[in-house]
């Protein structure tokens, strides 16, 4: 039976691609899929064929602006960086008050049978009090639900099991407390109890979209969680390459690539110097994709050795390299490993610290440098050694064929519809 299906995720591009995934997977089963994402990624939907509905623009440009760049990203520290984020909280009220709404509003109009949505979204949470059973969280990062060795995402590191399992509670508390300020906006605080709330995010069921052989689900977790694989979305089907990147690939072999993805610095001129620098001195031939503004095209480089893309399809682009630099967003990370790229992360947020940590200790890559520390200094020999150490590539193909041949996309499927 055809089920009406609400897909709601907040973030930036690498939180709507899993929800992207899935989408297809049960518009493929026959059922009516609605993606809501912010404004920004309706071009996103509309070329996936998929029906979209706005959560609005400001929360985007919120993360775009001065602010959001200085607090999120970039070579800034100390005292600035506190500014920015009290400033950027500040103005996140806001913002967060018009998601909660468009939320609502479209769950109402839409009065779906299942809501899928992402750990930043908010009001399945109550709509779960009077619809038991028909929410399911998504996360494409681990460390939501705790883990014996590890603090919640939001803390990453290992403080030992005590403070580990405090972080939970703790981001769980915060948690209610967003829950609550939300019923208040809009005025349904007497409809609800905290009791009906906590039991929500607690025993809720939850998919995280990670592959196995990446990290692997505790045997003391309940049965509602899941770790059930990396799913993509062809990316390629409006997408074509041009003739110059085409040539650029076949003349040269064991190419980098190097990718911030969406992530932006307030000195993408500095940040791009400093890998061209390296990438002539050592004459390693590099395509560098600049699709967001995190790295720019210079006036002149060595067009002979590097090459530039506006945006790429990473599904396309990973088989034809040897190695990856990245931000270490979940499904960039992912990609590069399922295409045995050896793979180095230059975090700039949250869980791309986690991400980068993985990496470095499943082998595929040596301990990447944060973007506020990158020096030519630094990545120099970070570089060189993610190209000249071949222990990394020979890892990475060999969890590349564990990825492979994982199959989880029809108990993904059955944990939503149960």
């Amino acid at each position: 039976m055809s089920r009406r299906i609400v897909l709601i995720s907040i973030g930036t591009r690498g939180d709507m691609e899993p929800f992207l995934a899935i989408a297809e997977i049960l518009k493929g089963k026959g059922h009516q899929v609605i993606c809501a994402f912010p404004e920004q990624f309706r071009g996103l939907v509309d070329d996936s064929d998929m029906e979209f509905a706005s959560l609005g623009a400001r929360f985007i440009e919120m993360l775009d602006s001065d602010v959001g760049k200085t607090a999120l990203g970039g070579n800034v520290s100390g005292l600035k960086k506190l500014i920015a984020y009290a400033r950027l909280a500040k103005d996140s009220e806001a913002a967060n008050k018009e998601l909660v709404h468009k939320q609502y509003e479209i769950i109402k109009r839409e009065n779906p049978d299942r809501i899928v949505h992402n750990a930043k979204v908010i009001y399945p949470l109550i709509w779960e009090t009077s619809n038991p059973g028909k929410t399911i969280l998504v996360s494409p990062v681990p460390y939501l639900h705790y883990v014996k060795d590890h603090a919640h995402i939001g803390l990453n590191g290992n403080y030992g099991a005590f403070m580990n399992k405090f972080t939970y509670s703790l981001a769980n508390f915060g948690i209610l407390m967003t829950v609550i300020m939300s019923a208040r906006w809009l005025k349904i605080t007497n409809k609800i109890k905290l009791r009906q709330i906590r039991n929500s995010i607690i025993s809720n069921k939850a998919i995280y979209t990670i592959s196995p052989s990446l990290f692997q689900r505790p045997d003391y977790w309940d049965e509602n969680i899941k770790v059930l694989g990396y799913h993509e979305r062809d990316k390629t089907v409006n997408w074509k390459p041009n003739k110059t990147l085409e040539e650029f690939i076949a003349k040269h072999d064991k190419i980098l690539f190097i990718t911030f993805g969406s992530m932006t610095n307030p000195e993408p001129e500095v940040k791009t110097k400093i890998m061209i620098d390296v990438l002539e001195k050592h004459k390693i031939p590099a395509i560098i994709n600049i699709s967001s503004g995190g790295l720019i095209e210079p006036a002149k480089y060595d067009k002979e050795l590097i090459h530039f893309v506006p945006g790429i399809p990473y599904d396309w682009i990973f088989p034809k390299v040897y190695a990856v630099v990245h931000h270490g967003g979940s499904g960039t990370t992912h990609m590069a490993i399922k295409y045995g790229c050896a793979s180095m992360i230059i975090p700039h947020i949250i869980d791309q610290f986690l991400w980068n940590d993985i990496v470095s200790d499943l082998g595929v890559g040596p301990k990447g440098i944060p973007i506020n520390k990158i020096t030519k200094q630094k990545i120099e020999p970070k570089i060189l050694e993610l190209l000249q150490n071949n222990s990394y590539k020979t890892k990475a193909l060999k969890i590349s064929e564990e990825m492979k041949r994982e199959d989880l996309r029809e108990e993904l499927y059955e944990t939503i519809m149960k």
